[in-house]
């Protein structure tokens, strides 16, 4: 005996998904960016010989980590937020909160998706110095964290049965 999946339970499995993945990849951005602060520090005080690259490759490393560690938090409902007055209001001004914020999220996900996306595309011919990448590479983890966030703050508006604070 099966259960049947409603199209609601498979796209949020699918988000939850990527929320997870979103997650797993900050975490090793953020590893890697300590492991180049590491190296950078250990060539230049004890190998004498400083290496051009660790300082690119760990801010991008670094602004993967922040923008999709961010979009993880959204979904998560565990980012920056007033949330005593959410706790304290009625179910209907709560609600109303709630979508107010996810809505603030999600405009603010969306520009820096439109933003950072613009940024990119802008910087994507010229090379970055000590590495083989292109300049504007720092902003693609940031067009891609504001997409998530905002995809994960619209499914928070969707589904309000998703929200914590919407469980009180």
């Amino acid at each position: 005996m099966g259960t049947t999946m409603t199209a609601t339970q498979y796209f949020k499995g699918r988000l939850a998904a990527l929320a997870r993945m979103a997650n797993f990849i900050a975490g090793i951005a953020l590893l890697g960016t300590a492991a180049a602060e590491i190296w950078q520090v250990f060539a230049r005080y004890v190998l004498n010989h400083s290496p051009g690259w660790t300082e690119p490759v760990a801010l991008f490393l670094l602004n993967t980590a922040m923008s999709l560690g961010a979009a993880a938090a959204v979904r998560s409902w565990s980012h920056f937020g007033f949330f005593i007055l959410v706790h304290q209001a009625s179910a209907p001004l709560r609600r109303a909160l709630e979508v107010f914020a996810c809505g603030v999220v999600a405009l603010v996900g969306l520009a820096l998706a439109v933003w950072g996306a613009q940024l990119l595309l802008d910087g994507i011919g010229i090379a970055l110095a000590g590495v083989r990448l292109p300049q504007s590479a720092v902003f693609a983890p940031m067009a891609l964290g504001g997409a998530l966030m905002a995809l994960f703050a619209l499914e928070r508006i969707v589904t309000p049965g998703a929200n914590p604070t919407m469980e009180h």
